[in-house]
């Protein structure tokens, strides 16, 4: 007697939805706009004296006192190695709350101008192209395609490596 297996019908593989979808504060630096998940955001303030921190990385402007809470100041400009321009009216600080670990710190980031909170699908948004293995691109979630526009999608905790992180958790300690 000869015995048939009769195969269970194949199961297409669940659809994730993309953790990347949700509310994103976009942002200029230069031409180009930048988006930050708004979960991350805790405050945007227009810019504000920032106390210069000697021997620190060009990048790091300072620390600032936000309610009696000292926190450090990035310009991503300088950072992502743009020319340093003068702020003006539209620059903004956006502090946003950074993670190393079980570590978590707020941090300021100097815009050029704010421009708006948007929600965004994951049909809106692409992986990071491969620019080559020379190029980091560990702090990028992904490209958002928007009305004709590509708007770069930061991951926060990657613009900053842990050990910066760390390094500017001595800063302010």
């Amino acid at each position: 007697m000869e015995t048939t297996l009769i195969a269970a019908p194949a199961r297409a593989p669940a659809l994730k939805s993309d953790e990347r979808a949700g509310k994103y504060l976009t942002f200029l630096i230069g031409r180009e706009e930048f988006g930050v998940g708004v979960l991350k955001v805790r405050e945007i303030m227009g810019i504000q004296d920032i106390t210069e921190v000697p021997q620190t990385p060009p990048y790091l402007k300072g620390v600032i006192n936000l309610r009696g809470k000292v926190i450090p100041v990035i310009d991503l400009r300088l950072k992502f190695g743009l020319p340093a321009i003068d702020y003006t009216q539209r620059t903004c600080i956006i502090v946003v709350q950074v993670g190393s670990g079980a570590a978590l710190l707020q941090m300021g980031i100097v815009v050029d101008a704010v421009s708006e909170v948007i929600t965004l699908t994951s049909a809106d948004i692409e992986d990071t192209p491969d620019f080559g293995e020379n190029v980091a691109t560990d702090y990028i979630l992904g490209m958002a395609k928007i009305k004709g526009k590509v708007k770069i999608l930061l991951d926060i905790d990657e613009v900053l490596s842990s050990q910066e992180i760390r390094g500017l958790d001595s800063v302010i300690q």
